[in-house]
């Protein structure tokens, strides 16, 4: 199968192109693609004669998404409605991929693909608009949820928490708890999704579920960190945009593929993280 990927450059981007060996695949990051041209995005799949178009593509500068709305909305909306639109024109699937902010927060159980939406900020809007412009234009679709999605580079949680080992204490949220996703895992889970044909809408988050400060102390101990960790609340860390307090997610959708636990999945992270090249190594800081 020939697969173009929008947003090779990012965390699943780079875990699809591992992943995905099997398939042709056209990886496009934004120099090459920008999703928000319809006219670029048609050229695109044209040119390499896609047969399955997946948008690793996101705007998630949760944050700057409220004083930027609309550039939030051309990457998160406009972006996924063109990929959406002309991958219906060529009779091929489209594969995009959401997020758990979609949700309100205010569950007391894990949600699953048939919870009513309800966003709390911009970003949440613009992805559940991008969600929504998909369904609409291609009945051939796979819309994936997804959650506090990580790998080993970057600027995403576990690696600003390990840039946080010089520090003498760290402050941590105890009460948001999430879904921490591990970028190979999903890929591995979309590799296998995408030879089902079963378009629809899924989950597919790191098994089980965590708060930042319960995810953070699992990750000092992998590697050693000795320095303290102090649970504070999310009302004592007020952020532009907010966000939902409960987003775990869980799937009820067949064919139902569950990723490992997210104990796992951080595992392999730091054994990855420590192994690379200029990684962190154990014992980093502490006594």
């Amino acid at each position: 199968m020939r697969i173009l990927i929008a947003g090779a450059e990012g965390q699943l981007g780079r875990s699809l192109q591992k992943v995905l060996t099997s398939h042709e695949v056209e990886p496009l990051d934004h120099g090459r693609l920008d999703i928000t041209n319809l006219d670029a995005v048609r050229t695109a799949v044209d040119a390499c004669r896609a047969e399955l178009v997946i948008n690793a593509v996101a705007y998630n500068n949760v944050d700057g998404a409220e004083t930027n709305s609309d550039d939030a909305y051309r990457v998160n909306a406009l972006g996924p409605r063109n990929l959406a639109l002309v991958s219906a024109e060529r009779g091929i699937a489209v594969i995009h991929v959401s997020t758990d902010y979609v949700f309100d927060g205010k569950a007391t159980e894990p949600y699953h693909e048939y919870h009513e939406p309800n966003p709390l900020s911009v970003y949440g809007r613009s992805k559940l608009a991008g969600e929504e412009a998909v369904r609409s234009l291609n009945e051939r679709h796979y819309i994936i949820r997804t959650a506090l999605l990580y790998d080993e580079h970057g600027g995403n949680f576990p690696n600003r928490m390990l840039e946080q080992r010089t520090k003498s204490e760290v402050r941590v949220v105890c009460d948001q708890f999430g879904s921490p996703t591990y970028a190979p895992h999903l890929a591995q889970a979309i590799s296998t999704l995408v030879t089902t044909g079963a378009h629809g809408t899924y989950h597919l988050a790191g098994s089980g579920g965590a708060s930042m400060f319960e995810w953070t102390k699992a990750l000092y101990q992998l590697f050693r960190i000795e320095i303290p960790i102090i649970p504070v609340t999310m009302a004592e860390f007020p952020r532009p945009a907010a966000r939902p307090q409960y987003s775990i997610l869980t799937t009820l959708q067949e064919p139902r593929i569950l990723l490992p636990h997210w104990e796992d999945g951080l595992a392999a992270f730091a054994r990855n993280k420590q192994t690379s090249p200029g990684g962190v190594p154990p014992n980093c800081s502490g006594p």
